[in-house]
């Protein structure tokens, strides 16, 4: 489908109707249907191949040079009777005041050879998803489900209609709660729901069922596993358009990348949240995504590991952060420490702080360090205003950890030299910098302990 959007003034009413008058200023169009779920896809760095109806008119010309030059493969029917389904939206000051829709159904003779299309691209494929609008184009989605299913490719279907029978043996679908409702009956209470969600999942055949409950959530219900209820996560609901060929979106390019099914639903209940903050059909982007699952999880901040840090790396990086990385045993941390670390954040918009463990340390400074074991160092660092993130390693130099990060800036604190700074040499070759800042008042945690020991 194509939605258009035409965007003017509404200051007045009619004096033809109780209506109200918009001179249109702005128009624009984007793929909507699931060619808004391709392009969902695409702007997650996943490679979608859309199958789909359309007329032989330039609609559907305009359509398919939108989604290519977003890198979405199309593979396209064309009917030489049917128009290009369009929806047109009038806005108003940002509100929605009308939707017109242009279109015929298909039927058969439209998607003749579209299953034999499908089949060619499996072989190939993680994923198939069937996004259902009830406008003909999957009379033959019996077939498709078997054929996908023969090869282990799961079936993700976002379904339509008052009859699911022709689902059956589908990995996962995905109704909204009314038309799962209109399927199964209302339900009474939270449990009735998952009675009767689980009744769907064994009469068809299904591995799971998601439903998805507007401003109360998603529910994913498995068979014999407790249900998963997600909170809807929008902050403002500013347009709903799109919201269900987002959740579809992520969650199949979720499952086509191996995640597990409770980690994808997670990442379409955030991303649907976004989505909704949006006017229009809009897609996601994996920066976007990365960025709210970080802060859905509280890793903005904080203690990590060196796979989650080298996420929050790369999504800060791709907003045009500069990386700052320090590393050292931290044993006691002193106002020394405190200073170096302030000044050292300075240098950018991060600052990584890499701590040995417990094993390095004594095997660096010897019998009885570190006084304090790592995850009590690790707490105390993630606890000062400058510092971003906290990371332990195992070796005695952190050069893995600088590979991987590839930082801006590597500051070191101390009496050193520039060409003493383990892994100066490193970033440097790859145009980093390299500093080294003094701590205040002459602190030396070496120091103090020789003290303590002594009294």
């Amino acid at each position: 489908m194509l939605d258009r959007y035409w965007h003017g003034d509404a200051s007045r009413i009619s004096p033809e109707a109780p209506v109200p008058v918009v001179r249109v200023g702005k128009r624009e169009d984007r793929p909507g249907g699931a060619g808004n779920v391709a392009l969902n896809i695409a702007a997650l760095g996943g490679a979608a191949t859309l199958v789909g109806a359309v007329g032989d008119d330039d609609t559907a010309r305009e359509l398919q040079a939108r989604l290519e030059a977003a890198g979405v493969c199309c593979k396209f029917q064309r009917s030489a009777d049917k128009p290009t389904i369009t929806k047109l939206r009038v806005i108003g000051r940002q509100q929605q005041l009308i939707r017109l829709d242009f279109e015929e159904r298909f039927g058969p003779g439209d998607i003749e050879g579209l299953a034999a299309t499908i089949a060619g691209l499996l072989p190939k494929s993680q994923a198939l998803l069937l996004s259902d609008y009830d406008k003909g184009v999957l009379g033959q989605v019996e077939e498709l489900i078997s054929l996908a299913r023969g090869q282990d490719i799961p079936v993700i279907v976002d379904p339509k209609g008052k009859d699911f029978r022709r689902y059956r043996g589908a990995t996962l679908i995905t109704p909204n709660l009314a038309e799962f409702e209109t399927v199964m009956g209302p339900s009474a209470n939270e449990q009735e729901l998952v009675d009767k969600g689980e009744r769907l999942i064994a009469g068809l055949e299904l591995e799971a069922l998601l439903i998805t409950r507007g401003e109360n959530g998603m529910t994913l219900i498995r068979p014999n596993a407790p249900e998963l209820h997600l909170p809807a996560r929008a902050q403002e609901v500013y347009d709903v358009t799109g919201a269900g060929d987002t959740v579809i979106s992520v969650l199949s390019a979720a499952l086509a990348a191996g995640e597990k099914l409770t980690d994808a639903v997670v990442l379409a209940n955030l991303a649907a949240g976004l989505v909704v903050g949006k006017l229009g059909t809009a897609a996601i982007s994996a920066p976007e995504l990365r960025r709210a699952f970080m802060a859905e999880l509280d890793r903005g901040r904080g203690i990590m590991r060196a796979d989650q840090l080298r996420i929050a790396v790369q999504d800060a990086r791709e907003h045009g952060e500069r990386i700052v990385f320090t590393n050292g045993c931290f044993d006691i941390i002193h106002a020394g420490h405190v200073g170096y670390l302030d000044e050292a954040r300075k240098l950018g918009h991060r600052l990584v702080v890499a701590v040995n463990d417990d094993a390095s340390v004594g095997r660096l400074k010897g019998s009885g360090r570190p006084i304090n074991p790592l995850d009590r160092r690790l707490r105390v660092l993630a606890g000062l205003s400058a510092v971003d993130w906290v990371v332990s390693f195992s070796e005695d130099a952190p050069e893995n950890l600088l590979r991987e990060l590839r930082p801006e800036v590597l500051v070191k604190g101390g009496d050193y030299t520039l060409d003493q700074v383990v892994g100066g040499d490193l970033v440097r070759a790859w145009g980093g910098e390299v500093h080294v800042l003094a701590f205040i008042d002459d602190c030396s945690t070496s120091a103090m302990v020789e003290k303590m020991r002594g009294g």
